[in-house]
């Protein structure tokens, strides 16, 4: 009796899926282990710090999280938060200055003058024009005076020199986040310097900075006609919660924003009870903490501001926002749907990841590859936020002589197809092995694993649920992900965005 040879691709398959046997049982075993290299401890403020001890190389990974973005933000101050990102980097009372004692009083004729100078140019009577013109040279000038006791870069060059290769800090949604990676015997230093970076903050060269953001928006937003889409979209998928206006911020705000602004939102949102501070690496929690008790307890101890109070109302109906601009058309199309923390999340996930995302997903092959109307398509899950309730969308970039309405309409047909026909048990196993490797790569990086902790603490209420997760997304079926496209993919609920040519439109 003859046996069979499998094909090359097919026995290929058979040893990456058989590699994947061996290996995720041996990482499940070991899941456990790394749990109990985790430690959290607060501090007498209300600081939460969480460790997580590996020593397999002596450098050590820091991650700031700070629960304030821009869904933090009220009218009139929209941008602040990637503002204050900004000025986080301008250093101290005794960082970044020659002389602070002498600087301050420059900073603060600097912020007298620019109160005039607003009350001037946005009074509801005719400007003086004359006025304006001479508070812009007293300002001009105050501003140089204040310059002359500026220590360029100092808190970036700071680091640099202690061996940091990480340093960044990014604000989205959310959250504002800082994060440093430093050799393991930079742990004080680390300490010590972050520790007064948010006890004794100078928003130093604020007005210059100010420009510097406003200049991101003109080139990232108002230059960008993708972005231009999606900051539209979001404003008509959203109504009343603040999700609908940009990180970057209305333009009329950011020219009107002051330093007192910025000093306020820092002093009600950077204080200990509304960050957690992740740290992974070469430590021993015990130093950690001893060391966070000298250094972060110095801060004062401030109840946690409330969260945003408007929750986005239910939609009554279909809504559209329209871009036109010299760019390729593009179709976004917006389901709402719950926050990372609802137990639905990750039954959408999977339908997320399964039907709309790579090469060998559902949409991709029925539009691109099948119907060739489309370029490009996918999906998008947890956009804009993860936090509150967010959006699933789908895209597509029409093929040429293919316009974006017989995209929808083929959208529109794939999605009656999901509600109605179930998922493989090939295609949903892929997905939770991917799933699964996924956070297994998650656990080898001190970086990523740091913003894990912190962000599963504060989205899910403890960075345990980020382990919790895997048990979940083995749980999802194939029903499930039928569920909940019928519960959310609506057409009543969603939101379509269109970018459309300037030819279209004419």
């Amino acid at each position: 009796m003859s046996k069979k040879r499998l094909p090359g691709s097919s026995l290929l398959f058979m040893l990456i899926l058989a590699a994947l046997v061996c290996i995720v049982p041996a990482w499940s075993q070991t899941f456990d282990t790394v749990q109990k290299n985790i430690s959290e401890f607060s501090l007498d403020n209300g600081l939460k710090f969480i460790v997580y001890e590996n020593h397999t190389a002596p450098v050590i990974s820091f991650h700031v999280y700070v629960d304030a973005g821009s869904s933090n933000e009220s009218y009139g101050i929209t941008g602040i938060s990637h503002l204050l990102e900004h000025m986080a980097f301008k250093g101290t009372t005794t960082i970044g200055t020659k002389n602070y004692a002498e600087e301050k009083k420059h900073l603060e004729n600097l912020d007298k003058l620019y109160t005039k100078l607003l009350n001037e140019k946005y009074c509801v009577t005719s400007p003086d024009t004359q006025k304006i013109i001479a508070l812009e040279k007293d300002f001009a000038r105050e501003q140089a005076l204040a310059k002359e006791y500026v220590i360029n870069n100092e808190m970036f060059d700071i680091f640099m020199r202690q061996g940091d290769r990480g340093m960044n800090a990014f604000t989205h949604y959310d959250a504002t986040q800082y994060v440093n990676a430093l050799p393991s015997n930079r742990l004080e230093f680390w300490m010590a310097v972050t520790s007064d970076r948010f006890l004794n903050p100078v928003f130093r060269e604020f007005y210059k900075e100010k420009n510097v953001v406003m200049e991101e928006r003109r080139l990232r937003t108002e230059s960008q006609p993708m972005s231009m889409l999606f900051e539209d979209f979001l404003a008509v998928a959203y109504k009343a919660h603040p999700y609908h206006h940009s990180i970057v911020g209305h333009m009329s705000d950011l020219k009107r924003i002051t330093r007192t602004d910025v000093k306020n939102y820092f002093e009600k949102f950077y204080i200990p009870s509304n960050m957690v501070i992740g740290i992974a690496g070469d430590v021993k929690v015990k130093e950690v903490r001893k060391l966070a008790e000298t250094y972060f307890n110095r801060i004062p101890s401030v109840p946690k501001p409330d969260a945003p109070r408007t929750i986005e109302p239910e939609q009554w109906g279909e809504r559209q926002a329209t871009v036109v601009a010299q760019s390729q058309p593009i179709l976004i199309v917006g389901y709402h749907c719950p926050n990372q923390a609802h137990p639905d999340n990750e039954a959408i996930a999977a339908l997320a990841n399964i039907i709309g995302q790579g090469r060998s997903s559902w949409l991709y092959k029925d539009l691109v590859k099948e119907k060739k109307i489309a370029i490009q398509a996918g999906a998008m899950h947890g956009l804009p936020g993860a936090k509150y309730p967010g959006l699933l969308a789908f895209f597509a970039v029409p093929a040429k002589g293919h316009g974006i309405d017989e995209c929808l309409t083929a959208i529109d047909e794939f999605i009656e197809k999901i509600k109605e026909t179930p998922v493989s048990e090939k295609e949903l196993d892929k997905y939770k092995r991917s799933n699964k490797v996924s956070f297994i790569n998650q656990l080898k990086s001190n970086s990523s694993m740091a913003m894990l902790l912190t962000n599963s603490e504060v989205l899910e209420g403890s960075w345990r649920q980020a382990f919790a997760n895997l048990e979940e997304v083995s749980a999802v079926t194939a029903d499930d992900i039928m569920r909940v496209a019928g519960k959310y993919l609506d057409k009543k609920s969603r939101t379509i965005g269109k970018l459309i040519t300037e030819q279209d439109e004419q």
